[in-house]
């Protein structure tokens, strides 16, 4: 196993959520399990801020078993269950602002030996990954992440590659038709020209 790169300090998360969301393009995620450690570079992320925002689990206050760990402090797992797929959220914002950042997309850097029998359905690598439901299952996230904090194992981010202001586009979020004038906010960041972005 070659040297793991260090865990970003947890400060690094305390930043607003749109601007984290951007942060995030290009750093490494990583998920140590029993069969190895697998990881990719983030091309793809999405802003939710909290109460104003429709779109958001924690819109209004919100606040359940589910959302609970999205009122402590930024940089640690929200998790969550949609169509039985794990998608994975880096809690952002102040304590009792309940924001998140929605990773939508990674593309494979490291244990590609391990993500690709983890997606059988895939044709192309490229689908290993593009999708906040696939890279989950392709890096092992699973719901027994929720709550962990991202500076240290099994679950944590990396420095990866920088990316250029240049590099980034932004857009509407993705799959929240119901979530009136917050489904058009351009909330939405990813690499320009990336195999590894959902669409």
């Amino acid at each position: 196993m070659c040297h793991l790169p260090e865990p970003l300090h947890l400060s690094f998360y305390h930043q607003p959520t749109l601007q984290l969301a951007q942060s995030l393009l290009g750093k490494l995620l990583l998920k140590e399990t029993k069969e190895g450690v697998a990881g990719g570079l983030i091309v793809e992320t999405e802003g939710y801020i909290g109460p104003g925002d429709r779109a958001a689990h924690s819109f209004n206050h919100r606040r359940t078993k589910r959302t609970e760990i999205m009122f402590g402090e930024a940089g640690y797992t929200y998790t969550y269950s949609m169509h039985t797929h794990c998608l994975f959220n880096v809690v952002s914002g102040q304590i009792d602002a309940p924001e998140a950042v929605l990773i939508r997309g990674v593309e494979p850097y490291i244990g590609q030996e391990l993500m690709e029998p983890r997606r059988p359905k895939a044709k192309k690598k490229k689908e290993w990954t593009n999708g906040p439901g696939k890279l989950t299952k392709a890096l092992g996230i699973t719901m027994d992440d929720y709550g962990h904090a991202l500076n240290q194992r099994p679950l944590w981010i990396a420095p990866g590659r920088s990316v250029d202001v240049s590099e980034i586009a932004a857009g509407p979020r993705i799959g929240i038709g119901n979530a009136g004038e917050a489904k058009d906010y351009p909330w939405r960041f990813w690499i320009r020209d990336n195999a590894f972005v959902s669409r």
